[in-house]
């Protein structure tokens, strides 16, 4: 997986704990009226619980890589909905499977009952990850990673001579899985964790150190680790492949399975289907959603056999998860996904914008560091993220962050150089 990690000295390097910062800090309209009152006061009228800090923008229309707000004004889209949008907007072939799927006439009908959109993911999916003989489909990224801490804890207490002790779970510094309480313990935030204390027990947080996990993991109380080969909300940091291989080397050694959280790095979104194809890697787990269903919500979980073997009727279930509209619209963008001519055009074009992107950094004397692989970069700014964001934004770019000081870069994997090389453009001066 060729990545890019770029240290500029240019101003002191950030602190080591960054704070968190929303998807998308409110921001001054293109008009430059806009004010933080107005957000405020934006948000207060919204019947919509103020769970985020939207930006002034209302969008009605999407085409291609660029979005329309009510006033007819254009954005260049390198958010994708913070990963989902594949394909970009209005995407014939996704419009194309969802128009097939309303016509069968079933929307939902349980899991109770068989569905064969849902069995063809699933082959699909499996077909496509060496390790994996199962499917789990639910209905997001947090639910596919509550779910995968359940069945890993499932596998390791049915291991020969374990016991209910063989239950912890372990994450790693830097990550993001989910804010819903199980997986909120397992995510490194803690402006997210602080006001919901007491956290989910038996989940613990550690450093991303061999030789500490090491001593930490161990064969009597670990039941799994669990990594994005990408942090997404944790900076855009790419784990080094070598380590990976050495975490998993550990793994084995001490019987704990080897959770990948691509939820937002899989996928093709580095250039390979699976994030774990470029690092050389098979987990024992994978959880996916974001681009699974072409925005719709959909979540999945792809589990070994030893692990598929451990997991009885009734452990756990979902009423909506791999329904037969959202699996069928789904099967249509894996399909699409799975393209080796998209995924050669992902890494080689993503070698592109990191170099443009490190061009950039140097010429505006504004970034400390720029990080990523693919479509996925990270810019640590000297600025606060919040403030480059808006004034993408204003530049009718859309960005988003990655904490307080990084600036987080997602386009459509669909979206060419030359459309890329206009949003290098915009963010350039939305840099300052």
């Amino acid at each position: 997986m060729a990545s890019l990690t770029l240290e500029l000295p240019v101003v002191e390097q950030q602190q080591k704990q960054q704070q968190p910062a929303a998807a998308v800090e409110p921001a001054p309209s293109a008009s430059g009226s806009s004010t933080l009152a107005d957000v405020g006061a934006a948000t207060a009228s919204s019947a919509i619980l103020g769970t985020y800090k939207r930006a002034p923008v209302t969008f009605v229309r999407g085409e291609g890589v660029e979005l329309f707000d009510a006033e007819g004004r254009s954005y260049l889209d390198f958010t994708s909905g913070i990963a989902v949008n594949s394909f970009g907007h209005a995407d014939p072939g996704v419009q194309g499977a969802i128009r097939d799927a309303l016509e069968s006439g079933l929307l939902h009908i349980s899991n109770l009952y068989a569905n064969e959109p849902a069995e063809r993911l699933a082959r699909f999916l499996v077909d496509h990850a060496p390790f994996a003989s199962k499917a789990f489909f639910c209905n997001s990224g947090a639910e596919a990673n509550e779910a995968a801490f359940k069945f890993a804890r499932r596998w390791a207490r049915a291991l020969p001579g374990a016991t209910t002790a063989k239950h912890e779970i372990v994450a790693l510094r830097g990550a993001f899985h989910g804010r819903t309480l199980g997986v909120l313990a397992a995510t490194d935030r803690p402006a997210y964790r602080v006001p919901f204390r007491p956290l989910a027990g038996g989940v613990s947080i550690a450093e991303r150190d061999l030789e500490q996990l090491a001593v930490s993991l161990s064969a009597e109380t670990t039941a799994a680790v669990i990594v994005e080969p990408v942090q997404g909300e944790g900076g855009v940091r790419v784990l080094d492949a070598g380590w990976l291989r050495e975490l998993r080397a550990l793994t084995r050694e001490k019987q704990v399975a080897l959770v990948f959280d691509e939820i937002q790095c899989g996928l093709g979104r580095t250039g390979h289907f699976f994030a774990f194809e470029g690092a050389g890697v098979e987990p024992d787990v994978v959880t996916l959603a974001k681009p699974l269903a072409g925005g719709l919500p959909m979540g999945a979980v792809l589990v070994s056999d030893a692990i598929a073997a451990a997991v009885q009727p009734g452990d756990h279930g979902t009423t909506f998860g791999g329904g037969p509209f959202v699996a069928s619209v789904a099967l249509h963008v894996v399909e699409r996904l799975a393209d080796p001519a998209l995924l050669e055009s992902v890494r080689e074009n993503g070698e592109w914008l990191g170099e443009a992107l490190a061009g950039a950094a140097a010429r505006t004397g504004k970034v400390r560091a720029v990080r990523g692989v693919g479509y996925m970069w990270g810019l640590d700014t000297t600025d606060p993220a919040g403030e480059v964001v808006a004034r993408a934004l204003d530049a009718g770019l859309l960005v988003c962050s990655a904490g307080q000081h990084t600036v987080r870069l997602l386009p459509p994997l669909t979206m060419t150089r030359a459309q890329l090389s206009l949003g290098l453009g915009l963010l350039e001066e939305a840099l300052g």
